[in-house]
């Protein structure tokens, strides 16, 4: 049996732990990534590939982090150690932490950008009204100075919450912005349902056609469930490790993943309708969101309302999941180095702001300082993304499927035997063989390998 970590805070409620966890997956990936990601690669065809990956790769390896952090209650890098010691498994923490630091470095880029469309709209600022000037707001709103100036107001809201610890923070910010977040999805959806494309837009999301299907659209999916879910990180080790003795985890991951899933088909559902509405292309890609809503909203009455409520959405999203990617260092300060929390707090919003401003200035004074061809931001998006999240997510499928003791994951799953757990031979199996045979392709086809042999 692993060591416990005496009095480390723990979620005073099951929906506290379900709140958190499926903070943490929300994102941008739900609401900025997945609707370009359906809408070019052929919407229906695609949402069935996406929801079958999270089912077959997203729940098994969720599970895998959350045995390991409730099971060793440590951050990644001790996890790893108490599970195995001696054999060096450890360091792959640090894969961990350097990836966090990384995506929050330009997550919170783009997160800025929704903080200034949120503020621009209130005050009316924001004009999408010609679209042939869509693209060339967009760039005034987010190059030169202003992205690092809203960047770093981000950065400030984050370490805000991040200040007031567990409970008073993350687990407190978690059960107001959650609901809200939902509350948000909702009205937007009955708004995009009485839309006169409604019928064409929810076609073209809930109708497959087999026929797109293919091995691009298959590894588009498999990548979209794998980012949505913040898999590879130790996001979920992390707030796992703050699991109660009670909670249940095989239902907790469902739950998280089928909520998490749940967010990205209403995201769907209130854009394609109002694309469909307005003429527009469902093919826009990462755009979509920063052109062509914007233009959508002006066209509706009360305009400027419907385009600050979104981007308010955008802006909650990215927050709970950038305090769950300052959780991972932070822990790790904490366990590792002995820092206070409060230090271990400043620390990584320091190291997160530095690299915040490098990836901002990336649109502004820096962007014609490229290493490999990319700026900052590209860089640390194409290091975090394309190589740090596969491995990570292959090395902890691998861990739990083959080395962590098999009585001590079973314990985590049938709660020391209090709760039945029958699908654990299946798990394992899936942790085993399946999933890092299919997170090494998603890792091949990252790097450009698998579009050469295909």
């Amino acid at each position: 049996m692993t060591k416990k970590t005496e009095n480390r805070a723990v979620f005073n409620s099951k929906f506290a732990a379900i709140a958190t966890t499926v903070g943490s997956a929300v994102g941008l990936g739900n609401i900025w990534r997945f609707p370009y990601e359906a809408g070019t690669h052929g919407g229906g065809a695609f949402l069935i590939c996406y929801f079958a990956f999270v089912l077959l790769l997203g729940v098994p390896v969720l599970c895998a982090e959350y045995s390991m952090g409730r099971a060793t209650r440590s951050n990644i890098f001790g996890a790893y150690r108490q599970l195995a010691p001696g054999q060096k498994w450890q360091f792959s923490g640090y894969l961990g932490i350097i990836a966090s630091l990384l995506i929050l470095s330009f997550y919170s880029v783009v997160a800025g950008w929704t903080v200034e469309y949120c503020i621009s709209s209130a005050t009316g600022s924001l004009d999408f009204s010609n679209p042939e000037g869509e693209h060339s707001q967009f760039m005034a709103l987010t190059t030169g100075w202003r992205p690092v100036m809203w960047t770093v107001i981000f950065l400030f809201c984050n370490t805000f919450i991040l200040l007031g610890g567990v409970s008073k923070g993350i687990e407190r910010a978690s059960n107001i912005l959650m609901p809200l977040l939902f509350l948000l999805l909702i009205a937007f959806c009955i708004n995009s349902l009485t839309l006169p494309g409604r019928n064409e837009g929810l076609s073209f999301l809930f109708h497959p056609d087999f026929s797109q299907i293919n091995s691009k659209v298959l590894l588009s999916a498999l990548g979209q469930s794998f980012f949505s879910l913040s898999l590879g990180l130790g996001c979920m080790m992390t707030y796992a490790s703050y699991f109660s003795a009670d909670t249940r985890l095989g239902k907790t991951a469902i739950t998280t993943a089928l909520l998490d899933s749940g967010v990205a088909v209403l995201a769907g559902i209130i854009i394609f309708p109002a694309v469909f509405s307005f003429g527009l292309s469902p093919e826009s890609g990462p755009t979509l969101v920063f052109e062509v809503l914007p233009f959508i909203f002006m066209q509706l009455p009360g305009g400027a309302i419907w385009s600050t409520l979104f981007f308010l959405l955008l802006f909650l999203a990215s927050i709970t999941s950038t305090v769950s990617m300052s959780e991972i260092s932070i822990t790790y300060f904490t366990e590792e180095k002995k820092m206070s929390r409060r230090k271990a707090t400043l620390v990584s919003s320091a190291i997160a702001m530095a690299g915040g401003l490098l990836c901002a200035f990336s649109f502004g004074p820096l962007k014609e300082l490229t290493i490999c061809g990319m700026t900052f931001f590209n860089l640390f998006d194409y290091v975090s993304s394309n190589i740090a999240l596969p491995i990570g997510g292959m090395i902890c499928s691998v861990f739990v499927g083959w080395v962590m003791d098999k009585r001590l994951l079973q314990a985590q799953f049938t709660n020391e035997g209090r709760q039945r757990f029958p699908f654990f031979r299946l798990l394992v199996f899936f942790l085993k063989w399946i999933c890092p045979t299919a997170i090494f392709l998603l890792f091949l086809d990252s790097i450009g390998i698998l579009s050469l042999l295909l």
